[in-house]
């Protein structure tokens, strides 16, 4: 179902391209675009935007050069994007962190390192609940067991995340509010380290989006507990959600392009275009898909409105959370 709605998005997103993208065939591009990643590699960001890149380069006949720049759980490589000139050249496959740390910034009493209104979403391709992992070898076998002994030893229990507010924190937090317990919170500089502290026993435990730990699911080197969706996740159909455990937490690791705002009409048209064609790739579904992450496109309108609710609901997630 889920894919039958995702492919007829795609064609109504490909018939409503204006014509005006001819405008830009013949003056953009005409150099390297730079895709700003920015977290480490091995992440759900490195792991859809390498492929999506290497199609946009085929697609636009200019090389879409990936930089991972990681800092401040993505603020850094976000900011960066944010005050970059909108002239196409700088683009950014950012995670749903973008809709929270402005507001985390806020709570912490600081200026915000960018804010929303400074990027223009061009693309939604993933959108996956977070999966809570743990090593195939350790004492717990349920969501009941890790709850339970999460309450019986209060910060014995620790999670690595990609950074305070981040996409790995914010659903742990919100675990933790809802089953009211207390776990310490190891933070990494981003989901590919978090997730080898987890593998070599530095952390108990960490949420992620299950591109990142379907591999290592299907090694036998973790164990997934719960996901924070509302409906079975095709990589791993056999685990529960937090809601089917009484739980009514969600939270989803989506990923997405963003260029700075005031990109040329002509430019934002061109990009929409290749970025609907990149979506129904062949490389990049098998790569995406092959990592146990559907496409779950959205074009560049419904992409706003989704980011807009996504940051309605996250601030108030945020505002619960408080100061870390």
């Amino acid at each position: 179902m889920r894919l039958n709605q995702s492919r007829r998005a795609l064609l109504a997103a490909l018939a409503a391209l204006p014509a005006s993208t001819a405008l830009a065939q013949d003056t953009w591009p005409t150099r390297p675009i730079s895709m700003i990643i920015p977290f480490p590699p091995g992440g759900v960001a490195d792991t859809v935007g390498r492929p999506v890149a290497e199609a946009l380069s085929r697609l636009l006949g200019q090389s879409v050069v990936v930089e991972n720049r990681a800092g401040a759980g993505g603020g850094v490589g976000m900011a960066q994007v944010a005050r970059a000139k909108p002239d196409g050249y700088t683009l950014m496959m950012a995670l749903s962190s973008v809709t929270i740390l402005p507001e985390a910034d806020r709570v912490l009493e600081r200026t915000p390192m960018f804010t929303l209104d400074q990027l223009t979403p061009i693309a939604r391709f993933t959108a996956d609940p977070t999966v809570l992992v743990v090593r195939a070898d350790s004492p717990w076998k349920t969501l009941d067991e890790f709850i339970a002994d999460a309450r019986q030893r209060p910060g014995a229990i620790t999670f690595g995340s990609s950074g305070n507010y981040g996409t790995m924190h914010v659903p742990m937090e919100m675990l933790k509010q809802s089953t009211n317990t207390f776990m310490l919170h190891v933070p990494y500089t981003g989901a590919g380290p978090a997730i080898v502290g987890l593998i070599g026993s530095q952390v108990d435990a960490l949420a992620t989006g299950p591109a990142t730990v379907v591999q290592h699911i299907r090694a036998g080197r973790l164990r997934a507990l719960a996901h924070w969706g509302d409906t079975p996740l095709a990589a791993l159909p056999d685990v529960p959600s937090l809601e089917q455990r009484g739980l009514k937490v969600r939270f989803s690791q989506w990923s997405g392009i963003f260029a700075p705002a005031g990109l040329p009409d002509a430019v934002a048209a061109r990009l929409r275009e290749a970025a609907a064609r990149a979506a129904t790739d062949e490389r990049v579904v098998k790569a995406i898909g092959g990592a146990g992450t559907p496409i779950q496109y959205l074009d560049s309108a419904a992409f706003a409105r989704f980011v807009s609710d996504d940051a309605r609901v996250m601030g108030e997630v945020v505002r619960r959370i408080g100061k870390q």
